[in-house]
């Protein structure tokens, strides 16, 4: 077996460039998944990058390294008060020593359809940075996300960071988890949200994103357009239903089926709504 662990960027593109690797950060979805099976013979273990770790919090952009973790973003100080959806889906994953050891860009690229950090990083329009040996390109990640599994990762690219455009101050975060037990477990439904409210109370903009009920985490963009421009109010809130949720194509599974994800759905979106009107 081949073992290499780059202390710098330029090291590790320069090894996916010439043979493919197992690439490893903080181990936690890569070990689980080969429980009584032998690592590959190739493996890159590239936590000891240090240029890959940190937030940087700047006027225009909040760039977070892939290899940060999700307890640095949890307790981060200084993340503007619009991602703090971002920092409370950081305390659900998993418990607190997988959170001490994993990070946003391994989570990204496993790309599991559950990923409790996907749905209020869509909220909040992210990007990725992918770098290899020919230079570095920046997609959406909805873009980058395909499918359960599948990331838009090309031979020998490495997702070196998450970029964030800085949402306006009055911008109200939200994120709910529904699960069998607070910690350690996949979610049966996760929803995120970021709204702004003019002072009548009227929506400015709303971004509502949900994990676990399609393929890879999805925005509702219908009934994000169909609550443009109307008073946020309890009455409308309630008549938010299944039919609002087009983009949504939930399964049956060990979890949960998909009309009881659904119509969770449906709860949980309405009690974040009501959340960000009392905010």
């Amino acid at each position: 077996m081949a073992y290499l662990a780059p202390t710098t960027l330029d090291a590790a593109l320069q090894a996916l460039g010439e043979d493919s690797w197992l690439v490893v950060a903080g181990g936690t979805d890569v070990l689980p998944a080969h429980v009584g099976r032998s690592l590959p013979e190739r493996v890159l273990d590239i936590s000891g990058i240090d240029e890959l770790r940190g937030v940087e919090v700047g006027s225009d952009i909040v760039r977070i390294g892939a290899l940060t973790t999700w307890s640095e973003i949890r307790s981060h100080p200084g993340l503007p008060e619009a991602l703090r959806g971002l920092q409370v889906a950081a305390g659900t994953i998993g418990a607190r020593q997988v959170q001490n050891a994993g990070t946003v860009g391994g989570n990204l690229c496993n790309a599991s359809p559950a990923a409790d950090g996907v749905p209020p990083l869509l909220t909040l329009d992210a990007s990725v940075e992918l770098a290899s040996v020919q230079g570095k390109r920046r997609l959406s990640l909805s873009d980058f996300l395909l499918g359960p599994r599948q990331t838009a990762l090309q031979p020998g690219e490495l997702l070196t960071a998450v970029e964030i455009p800085v949402p306006p101050a009055d911008g109200v975060a939200g994120f709910s988890k529904l699960g069998s037990r607070a910690h350690l477990v996949i979610s049966i439904v996760s929803v995120a949200s970021l709204v702004r409210l003019l002072p009548a109370g009227t929506v400015e903009d709303i971004r509502l994103a949900v994990a676990s009920c399609a393929p890879t985490g999805k925005r509702l963009s219908k009934l994000e357009r169909d609550l443009r421009g109307e008073e946020l109010s309890e009455s409308l809130v309630d008549q938010i239903g299944p039919q609002d949720l087009v983009e949504l194509s939930p399964i049956d599974d060990i979890r949960g089926s998909a009309e009881y994800r659904r119509e969770a759905c449906v709860v949980m979106v309405r009690r974040l709504l009501m959340e960000a009107c009392r905010r």
